[in-house]
């Protein structure tokens, strides 16, 4: 159940990654300021980080299903990983972010 003004982990997701792609000209801070609006908007630094990785997990299923659905699924789950591994490393400062929304909500 939703309280205190919290919001859907997918929707504080979508906060994130859009508020990145928007500031994809400050390579340093797109992922910190997302993460912390993010964060913020989660309600806890707990839901914060939750709806951070998020996206790396959306994006490791996504490219295991594609390739399964092209008779590789054995090679889109170890791409699924791989691509999920590399989106939560990616998004460090995103991670850092919304730990620091989180906490300040």
């Amino acid at each position: 159940m939703e309280s205190h003004g919290e919001t859907s982990l997918f929707v504080c997701a979508l906060w994130m990654v859009g508020i990145s792609l928007v500031l994809f000209f400050v390579p340093a801070l797109n992922g910190l300021i997302g993460g912390a609006v993010g964060g913020y908007k989660a309600g806890s630094a707990r839901r914060g980080l939750a709806a951070a990785i998020l996206p790396a997990i959306i994006a490791g299923l996504g490219i295991w299903v594609l390739l399964a659905v092209l008779a590789l699924p054995v090679l889109g789950f170890f791409a699924g990983v791989a691509v999920g591994i590399w989106a939560l490393l990616s998004s460090i400062g995103l991670l850092i972010g919304a730990a620091i929304g989180g906490a300040m909500s």
